[in-house]
């Protein structure tokens, strides 16, 4: 069983105190929090720490996700991994610099991602309304990752733009009213519904890096996404598989269910946002989901979907070292 992810969203100062954290809060209250509990910490309030929590943190493995004003997404402190294989991180440039050998992972990338936004669309089709033209539209989509042998990375990338263009356009009838997503917007986002997704898509995003990291394989060397200097391109193409398969379906439930509000957000100059109590809704039903089983069909057994991420990032890593089929997560359940 996998440990608990630990969200911190009060100002104050992080520190180690003898084998464990300790965290003295603005308000003047005091927490401890066993590391040996915890999978990875996430920082949404105004934190400060020093090297002996960094230290700490570092000595049991667990990465640290920042948030800055507003919960936007400021970095993560990743620790020493405990596996490293320098040839598992050249066989991925390797893999990188092969366009073949892009071209195809990249290809299984966005087939599961189009699969699984289909799916999202499929359960709700007849439920809440009739998505039967966006359903046709997604597999044609799909089709053409597969079937179109002229297709390069670029062109992939704007296949995908196409599939998620036609799938945001059924979230209007999916979402309970009066949440409405006229059309994906973000940096910053316009809307409520807007705010949302991107909310889930920074913590889906977060978890990618997390279970990366668990792994020998560079998370700034991507297939689909191009390399660059301030994000891992890695978690952004294994984000992209899972943000239908989590950001998407808590967002539904989460509105649906009227777990959360419109009263749950902040209109500014600058966009809309969560308020605080609206993420703390929002996060106790995302890690409800990653705690969540499923029976998987290949490992006879039921992983939660935490684990599934992970699963994905090793598939690909046995891909690359070992060329086996990497088995890019498409939602059966």
């Amino acid at each position: 069983m996998t440990k608990p992810n630990h969200h911190i969203f009060a100002d104050g100062d992080l520190k180690r105190n003898e084998g464990t954290l300790r965290i003295d809060t603005l308000d003047g209250e005091t927490e401890y929090l066993p590391v040996e509990s915890v999978d990875t910490l996430y920082l949404h309030g105004q934190i400060t720490f020093n090297t002996r929590a960094l230290g700490l943190l570092n000595e049991h493995g667990i990465p640290v996700h920042v948030f800055g004003w507003k919960d936007h997404y400021r970095g993560s402190y990743l620790p020493k991994r405990d596996h490293i294989s320098g040839d598992t991180v050249v066989e991925q440039i390797r893999a990188y610099d092969d366009s073949t050998r892009q071209l195809s992972i990249a290809e299984d990338i966005v087939a599961a991602s189009i699969h699984n936004m289909r799916a999202n669309v499929r359960y709700y089709n007849d439920k809440r309304g009739d998505f039967t033209g966006a359903l046709d539209r997604l597999e044609q989509l799909k089709d053409r990752v597969r079937e179109d042998s002229r297709n390069s990375v670029d062109e992939l990338r704007g296949i995908e733009a196409t599939a998620r263009k036609a799938y945001y356009r059924c979230f209007d009838t999916i979402l309970r009213d009066p949440f409405e997503l006229t059309r994906r917007e973000y940096n910053p986002p316009t809307s409520e519904a807007n705010a949302l997704i991107s909310f889930l898509n920074g913590m889906v995003y977060t978890s990618c890096v997390s279970a990366i990291r668990q792994t020998a394989l560079d998370p700034t060397v991507g297939f689909l996404h191009e390399p660059g200097e301030r994000r891992f391109t890695l978690s952004l193409d294994i984000a992209d598989i899972f943000k239908p398969i989590l950001a998407d379906r808590v967002a539904f439930r989460v509105v649906n269910r009227q777990h959360i509000s419109i009263d749950d957000f902040e209109s500014e100059l600058d966009g809309c946002l969560l308020s605080e109590d609206g993420r703390l809704s929002v996060l106790e039903e995302f890690e409800k989901m990653l705690d969540e089983t499923i029976e998987h069909p290949r490992l006879n057994r039921k992983v939660s979907y935490k684990t599934l991420v992970r699963t994905d990032v090793y598939s690909l890593k046995k891909h690359l070292i070992a060329d086996e089929p990497y088995r890019a997560t498409e939602r059966w359940w």
